[in-house]
């Protein structure tokens, strides 16, 4: 496979020998090219490579790194240096694993305006923040397909909390946290017709550049427990918005997006959307934005999304449906919006440690053009503008550029920093990481990646102090890289040491996927704050049992409620009669244990949905409505002890009218409810 190839059919032929020629040495995909040129040599993997990441037994890895799932819906959690899957975390997808979208407590988490919706694509995760810095206390992710921002508690590893977000399609470029966790800050990327007041229209296609407008949200976020709150949008021109980062230190009150599809096709958008020698990077003022918020510059108007938050002291999710959005519009908010022409179809924004610098990676540019912020507000102030857009002025190119970092690559995708004044790009199709310095803009050094990088993690690489140790670089193709697995194989994480002058490549390691971006972060900052438990006491889940001796059987007309306990090595109750077929039955089960990790696990034989995992001192409801009349087993899932074979029982059904009286026991049957 040659990337030279893939090249050529995004560019036309003019464009793609230009973008060739400036890149000599241009990698294939075959075998006989797997030696690092550069940076690394064909010993990379040697002895003292796997020393490197070599984490002794019993021992813990020095970084966390959570990677998006992409079509999975999840959040992938990697130890670092070793390459160790630590933890999948559910946010979007049922998992049947542990029951999350599944059982009673979870299900209202995938609540939409839509309905029950149990998949989306997960994109981006961004670790929150403390004056620019990550803090370990929580992860906001994105729902790319029905938009979605969740947000993950870092010290149970679990979704918190999920909200949709209206006026919006294909929620790409989000969440992006401000540096204090003011805002989570989200962008749609497929611009959809709504109108300044909010109400989506049924329009013909062909009116696409009329009537579709695009949409920023944003949501705050409570400083203390981190709920989130959808302030207010912005409507914006109808593009497609891409990727945003938000500045640091001098850029600190602007987040960047970039956008593509300013010619705003509808329709063959490998053409349409190529047509302009230019697109833009919006930058967004958004500390002003919020005070015209706040001003009663917004337009409230109507709309209808959920808000879905689970509660940790009842182990239950609720889901609240909101009516009402405030919108701002830019030609009501002066200052508050300008656009920056930079390379067509750009993808990657990102700002550099000083918060002086915005990186912008064009996807069918052979350069990265590095644009300063103190030029911006130069701009911004003597009003050297080429025009405007809906009321937002557009800046000439040349008065933001700092400088264009030359032949770098082909397809420049994303770029992030170390603490040494480096910045590493990844190129998609030449399928390398291109080390360039923030001093001179020259390129310094290069790695083959294999193959077709997408995005790459360098240790705190987007904070204001990157850790500069290790670069992870995130290949949306394997080929020859592990042992076959039929037409889907899975995609490659390559760890590279950037500590000297020279990239090294340290280990190369599957990952599930489909991995969009990565946040890396130092264990200490989460670890010691992990839960262990939870405690029996604070449990207050409605059904909760907390001593064997309260467990019973309610039924009342078709419903049947089960209190019930697991505890090493047994479930109570484990003998149950009396249920009919097309009862609707509750097994609240609640896990006594409160010892570091002993779950325990709960299935019924023929149950339509999936297990429960019940955590250390907390309570799952699981439904099963039986279709059939006979004895069926139900079990523990979770190895749990010697005697996890025997933690099982028995539900006894029969007929529907048969007045089988409830009973129910463990050794000793117990007075019906």
């Amino acid at each position: 496979m040659d990337p030279r190839s893939t090249f050529k059919k995004l560019l036309p032929a003019a464009a793609f020998m230009l973008a060739l020629a400036a890149v000599p040495g241009l990698q294939s995909c075959s075998k006989t090219d797997n030696k690092a040129t550069g940076g690394a040599t064909g010993s990379a993997l040697a002895s003292d490579a796997a020393s490197a990441v070599y984490v002794a037994p019993g021992k813990h890895d020095e970084y966390y790194s959570f990677l998006s799932g992409g079509f999975s819906g999840q959040v992938a959690v990697y130890g670092i240096p070793s390459g160790r899957l630590l933890k999948v975390i559910p946010v979007f997808s049922q998992n049947p694993e542990n029951g999350y979208g599944y059982n009673e407590n979870t299900k209202a988490m995938l609540n939409t305006s839509f309905g029950f919706v149990p998949w989306d694509d997960l994109h981006h995760p961004k670790l929150s923040r403390e004056d620019g810095m990550t803090d370990g206390r929580w992860l906001f992710v994105n729902g790319n397909n029905t938009p979605r921002i969740a947000r993950v508690d870092l010290k149970t590893f679990e979704t918190a909390e999920i909200i949709e977000i209206p006026n919006s399609a294909g929620n790409h470029c989000s969440p992006y946290p401000t540096n204090n966790n003011e805002y989570v800050v989200a962008g749609t990327r497929f611009s959809v017709p709504v109108t300044p007041e909010g109400k989506l229209q049924d329009v013909s296609l062909k009116e696409y550049k009329d009537k579709f407008r695009g949409t920023i949200s944003f949501l705050k976020v409570d400083k203390e427990h981190g709920d989130m709150d959808l302030d207010f949008q912005i409507m914006v021109p109808g593009f497609d918005y891409d990727l945003a980062n938000g500045g640091k230190g001098p850029s600190n009150d602007w987040i960047f997006f970039t956008s593509y599809n300013t010619e705003k096709a509808g329709t063959l958008k490998e053409v349409g959307a190529s047509q302009n020698d230019k697109d833009y990077l919006l930058c967004v003022n958004w500390k002003l934005a919020a005070k015209y918020a706040s001003e009663g510059k917004a337009k409230e108007i109507p709309a209808n999304y959920a808000h879905n938050k689970m509660n940790h002291e009842t182990h239950t999710a609720t889901s609240t449906m909101k009516k009402k959005v405030r919108i701002l519009l830019p030609e009501d908010c002066p200052n508050m919006l300008y656009l920056i022409p930079v390379p067509k179809s750009p993808h990657g924004i990102d700002v550099d440690p000083t918060g002086q610098y915005m990186c912008v990676s064009g996807k069918l540019a052979s350069v990265v053009p590095v644009h300063s912020f103190e030029k911006m507000q130069n701009a911004i102030k003597n009003k050297d503008y080429i025009g405007d857009i809906n009321g937002i002025p557009v800046l000439k190119y040349e008065s933001v550029l700092q400088a264009e970092v030359k032949d770098v690559g082909l397809g420049p995708l994303h770029t992030e920093f170390d603490d040494k004044g480096n910045a590493y790009s990844s190129m998609f199709v030449s399928s390398e990481v291109v080390k360039w310095s923030l001093k001179d803009f020259k390129v310094k050094d290069r790695i083959p990646v294999y193959y077709s990088i997408g995005h790459l993690l360098v240790m705190g690489g987007d904070t204001r102090k990157p850790d500069g140790k290790y670069l992870l670089a995130m290949n949306k193709i394997t080929k020859d890289r592990y042992l076959p697995t039929g037409p889907e194989l899975a995609q490659a994480g390559q760890l590279i040491d950037i500590s000297g002058e020279k990239m090294k490549m340290l280990l190369d390691f599957p990952l599930i996927g489909e991995p969009h971006y990565a946040q890396g972060i130092a264990a200490d900052k989460i670890a010691p704050k992990s839960a262990k438990m939870y405690k029996l006491d604070d449990n207050k889940h409605p059904y909760a049992t907390k001593k064997e001796a309260d467990t019973k059987v309610v039924k009342n007309g078709n419903r049947v409620d089960v209190y019930m306990t697991a505890i090493r090595s047994h479930l109570t109750p484990d003998n149950i009669e009396g249920i009919e077929v097309g009862n609707e039955v509750y097994f609240h089960v609640t896990n006594l244990e409160q010892d570091w990790d002993v779950p325990h696990g709960f299935a019924v034989m023929g149950a339509q949905n999936a297990e429960l995992l019940i955590m250390p001192g907390a309570t799952n409801t699981f439904k099963w409505v039986p279709t059939k009349t006979g004895v069926f087993p139900f079990y523990c899932t979770d190895f749990c002890s010697a005697l996890h074979q025997e933690m099982q029982g028995y539900a006894r059904v029969s007929a529907k009218g048969s007045n089988v009286p409830i009973a129910f026991s463990t050794g000793e049957k117990k007075k019906a409810m």
